[in-house]
């Protein structure tokens, strides 16, 4: 039995996430005993890159977003990719996906390029982050305090820059998944 028997996951995800950036951490989160479930806006399956150009394995989604309700969930995982967080931004069931993680106080984790949701969920204001570089200057233009650190823990909200920090990442991410609702987590 892991750390995170009887935890449900879930992966909020469309094709075009950073391949490593969804399969470690989910890895990690079953080898701790958690039920992991991939959602994403359409059934089927979902296409992973490596890079910004080379597209690479599928992975099965296990629910759609309509389908998924948050409550059913103790934690929320964000890959990154370029075009996965981009996707997820543009749909509004996603955002309020994600809104309702915040709004509950549950652990949410997301790395790379994944915090551009958070940035139109609208739940990084004040909050300790970091991500990849190039998405630097929109968290802190919307009120996130931003650092280049390989992860960064704020009240339940693990953020790290790229798959070099997977490691840290998902120690981080199973350690706040285990601790469960974090009264400062907010929206």
């Amino acid at each position: 039995m892991g750390q995170l028997s009887n935890r449900n996951i879930a992966v909020l995800s469309e094709s075009g996430f950073e391949e490593t950036e969804l399969t470690s951490p989910v890895q990690r989160l079953k080898e701790e005993g958690a039920t992991v479930h991939i959602i994403s806006s359409k059934p089927g399956k979902i296409q992973a890159m490596k890079g910004d150009h080379d597209w690479t394995i599928e992975v099965d989604v296990d629910k759609t977003i309509s389908a998924a309700n948050p409550e059913d969930y103790n934690g929320l995982l964000i890959p990154g990719g370029v075009l996965n967080p981009d996707a997820l931004r543009k749909n509004d069931e996603a955002v309020a996906f994600v809104k309702a993680f915040f709004n509950a106080g549950k652990p949410v984790a997301a790395i790379c390029h994944g915090p551009q949701v958070l940035i139109t969920a609208e739940v990084v204001k004040g909050r300790k982050m970091t991500s990849t570089k190039t998405i630097k200057i929109d968290l802190v233009n919307a009120g996130a305090h931003w650092e280049d650190s390989e992860v960064i823990v704020d009240q339940g909200l693990v953020t790290s820059r790229s798959p070099h920090d997977l490691p840290a990442f998902n120690d981080k991410m199973v350690e706040e998944f285990a601790e469960g609702i974090h009264e400062k987590q907010h929206a």
